[in-house]
């Protein structure tokens, strides 16, 4: 299958799962395949990939697949196991936005590393950059008032309050490297 194909279906099969029960997080979904396809002068052959990934990755919160309550791990096991879909979009759906410490939180870590491998570093950095400069809403912000609204959304004090501030510096991190990636290519071109 084309990996045009493949990103057309992981359009409709995102709706399927999150439109109706989820409308709020189906937004933040598109918002983010939609800071997805303004990275393509950098990802290049891979921009159709991530925007797959994007428009998927939060699918682990529909109330027809969540099963640990680990959205990244519930959605790519569902992704591979009943759709098969692209490896490396189950992979990057997998480690979204800094998976691994919110799985070192819920006891979830081995498990989550020893069935999904990481995606390549440059990749893993878009997916997170477009998640965490994209409101809940779909529209665009800075990592630093993400990271805030995640706290203030769920607390703290709570599994995802802790992992977002420990995630915080590496999220940071990640929107500096590709916006300077984006500066680069836009300063070559």
């Amino acid at each position: 299958m084309a990996i045009t194909d493949v990103t057309a279906r992981a359009y409709e099969l995102a709706e399927s799962l999150l439109a109706e029960p989820l409308p709020r997080r189906w937004s933040h979904s598109l918002g983010v395949a939609q800071r997805a396809r303004s990275l393509q002068g950098v990802l290049g052959t891979d921009a159709a990939l991530m925007e797959a990934a994007a428009v998927l990755h939060d699918v682990g919160y529909s109330p027809r697949i969540a099963s640990t309550g680990f959205h990244p791990l519930d959605g790519a096991r569902f992704l591979r196991d009943q759709e098969g879909v692209d490896e490396r979009v189950v992979r990057l759906v997998a480690h979204h936005s800094c998976a691994l410490l919110e799985a070192e939180e819920r006891g979830l870590k081995t498990e989550l590393a020893a069935e999904f491998e990481l995606e390549r570093p440059a990749l893993v950095d878009a997916l997170l950059f477009c998640d965490m400069t994209t409101t809940p809403d779909g529209g665009h912000t800075t990592s630093e008032a993400r990271v805030s609204e995640i706290v203030g959304r769920y607390g703290p004090d709570t599994i995802v309050g802790r992992f977002i501030q420990r995630a915080a510096p590496e999220i940071h991190a990640a929107v500096q490297r590709v916006e300077g990636r984006l500066t680069a290519t836009q300063e070559a071109g």
